[in-house]
C-alpha cells in the first residue's frame, strides 16, 4: 500500500508584535498590517497602539491577539463581565456600546463596496435594546475536565472546545441568573447526572424552560431532585435524551406577544426564535413601515420559520406565502396564523437550497419578497428566482458579508438599496444583524 508523506505542521513561533490599529472588521477584530499583509487582531479597537502575540500566521493574512495596550482608543472602557478574554461568548464588552454600533455600520459599508460596489448607502436609525441581560435563550454547555476532575457547567473559550465555567452571565435574562451555579453544585454532587451534556435555556412569555440533553438515561429519582431544585427558582425542566426530539406536550405551549402587533407567537422549545425579545418587535415594525403595503401585495416570504414576518405583514397585504426548510416550523407557522384568525396566508415545507423549478408555492402574480435567511445567505434562492417580478426585496441578514454578496446579484436584476439598517441584535459581539429594502428601477 503506498504511504503518503504528510509534513508535521511546523509550530508557531511565539511572537510579540508592536501594532497600530487602522480599523474594525465585521467580526470585532482590529485591522493593522504585519509583514504586508493584514493581521487581524482580538482585543484593538481603532487608532490603538497594542502589543500582541501572533496566534495564526497563514500566506495572505494573521491573526494575533492583544496583551497590551499602548495607546488606548477614546471608545475603550472596562469590561463588565468577570468572564470577558476567557469566555467565547462576547467580543466587545472593551468597546462602548454606542461605538460598537457604527464600528459594525462601517464595517457593513466595506463590505458592500467591496462585493456589491455601493460606496453611499441610506443608513438609518439603528434599531437598539437594553445592552445587558437581553438574551431569552442560549445554550450551555456541560463537559468534565479532566484537570480539574470535575464537570464545568458554562460556555465554550474563545477559541477552543474547552468550558469555561461561568457564576452568572451579564447579557443573559435576569431570570437565569443563577441557573450556572444550580446545575454546577447539582452535577457535580450527583454522578448520575454526569450524561448531562448540554443545557438549552428559552424564556417564554409565562414560563422558564430548561431543555435538559442527556447521552444516558436518568433515573426518576434523580429527575426529581434536578426538578425540585428548579422548582424553586421557578424553571421548568424538560428532559432530552440523545435520540428523542424535545417532548413538552405535557406542558403549557411557549409564547411570546407582541401587544403593539397584537400578535402571539407559540413555539416549539426546538424551534428557532429571536434571542433579543425587544430588537425582534422593533424588527417587525420597521419591517412592516418600510414595505408600506397597501392591501393589495401579493408577498413571499422565504425561510419564514414559525411565522415572525409572515404574520405581521400578513395584515397589511393581500396574500402571504411563507416557505421554510424545518416541517415543525411550517405546523407552527399555520398554527400561529389560526389562533390570530389570519386566513390569507399558506406555508409550505421546501428545503430552499434546492432547485425550484417546479415548486408548486411559487406564483407570477407574487410581487413582494421577504427574505430572512441564515448566516449562509440567499444565493440559491437569488439566483433561480425571477426577480424581475418583484417590485420590493426586503432582505434580513444575519451575517454581513453574505448580505453584500447577495446585495449584488438583487443590484444587477434592476434594483436599487433604498434603505439599510442596523439591529443590534447581539451587543457586545461581533455578530452584526442588517436589515435591506430594495426597489425595482
Amino acid at each position: 500500500m503506498a504511504q503518503i508523506f504528510k509534513a508535521k505542521k511546523k509550530p508557531l513561533k511565539q511572537q510579540t508584535l508592536e501594532l497600530n490599529i487602522t480599523g474594525i472588521d465585521h467580526q470585532g477584530r482590529g485591522i493593522a498590517k504585519h509583514k504586508n499583509k493584514v493581521c487581524f487582531v482580538s482585543g484593538a479597537l481603532p487608532n490603538e497602539t497594542v502589543k500582541a502575540t501572533l496566534v495564526e500566521d497563514k500566506a495572505k493574512y494573521s491573526s494575533a491577539k492583544v496583551i497590551k495596550v499602548i495607546n488606548a482608543s477614546e471608545f475603550r472602557t472596562d469590561a463588565f463581565c468577570e468572564h470577558y478574554n476567557h469566555c467565547g461568548g462576547c467580543q466587545l464588552q472593551h468597546l462602548e456600546v454606542a461605538q460598537q454600533v457604527i464600528e459594525k455600520q462601517t464595517a457593513v459599508t466595506q463590505l458592500f463596496n467591496k462585493f456589491a460596489k455601493l460606496k453611499e448607502l441610506n443608513w438609518q436609525t439603528p434599531l437598539l435594546s437594553k445592552s445587558t441581560h437581553y438574551r431569552r435563550s442560549a445554550r450551555i454547555a456541560v463537559m468534565f475536565d479532566k484537570a480539574a476532575k470535575k464537570m464545568r457547567v458554562g460556555y465554550r473559550a474563545s477559541g477552543s472546545k474547552n468550558i469555561v465555567s461561568i457564576n452568572k452571565c451579564a447579557v443573559l435574562n435576569d431570570v437565569f441568573a443563577n441557573v450556572f451555579t444550580l446545575f454546577d453544585e447539582l452535577i457535580n454532587q450527583h454522578k448520575a447526572l454526569h450524561s448531562i451534556s448540554h443545557l438549552q435555556l428559552c424564556q417564554s412569555d409565562e414560563q422558564n424552560f430548561v431543555v435538559i440533553r442527556h447521552t444516558k438515561t436518568i433515573n426518576d429519582e434523580f429527575k426529581a431532585i434536578v426538578e425540585q431544585a428548579a422548582l424553586n427558582q421557578q424553571y421548568t425542566i424538560v428532559w432530552q435524551s440523545e435520540s428523542d426530539v424535545i417532548d413538552h406536550s405535557h406542558l403549557a405551549m411557549p409564547f411570546y406577544y407582541l401587544k403593539d402587533l397584537d400578535l402571539k407567537f407559540e413555539f416549539g422549545l426546538s424551534n428557532f426564535i429571536q434571542v433579543n425579545a425587544q430588537v425582534n418587535e422593533a424588527m417587525l415594525k420597521q419591517a412592516a413601515n418600510w414595505l408600506n403595503l397597501n392591501g393589495d401585495e401579493n408577498l413571499l416570504d422565504l425561510f419564514c420559520g414559525i411565522g415572525n414576518f409572515s404574520l405581521v405583514l400578513a395584515k397589511q397585504a393581500k396574500s402571504v406565502i411563507g416557505v421554510e426548510g424545518v416541517t415543525s416550523a411550517v405546523a407552527m407557522a399555520a398554527q400561529n396564523a389560526q389562533t390570530n384568525q389570519i386566513t390569507n396566508t399558506q406555508f409550505h415545507c421546501f428545503d430552499l437550497t434546492q432547485n425550484m423549478q417546479n415548486a408548486q408555492w411559487f406564483s407570477k402574480e407574487l410581487d413582494v419578497l421577504v427574505l430572512d435567511p441564515s448566516r449562509t445567505g440567499a444565493m440559491a434562492v437569488l439566483e433561480q428566482l425571477p426577480l424581475k417580478q418583484f417590485k420590493t426585496i426586503l432582505y434580513v441578514s444575519c451575517d454581513p458579508v453574505t448580505l453584500a454578496r447577495d446585495s449584488a446579484i438583487i443590484s444587477q436584476a434592476g434594483f436599487d438599496l433604498n434603505k439599510i439598517g442596523l439591529m443590534n441584535m447581539f451587543p457586545h459581539t461581533g455578530h452584526i444583524e442588517t436589515m435591506a429594502l430594495f426597489q425595482r428601477r
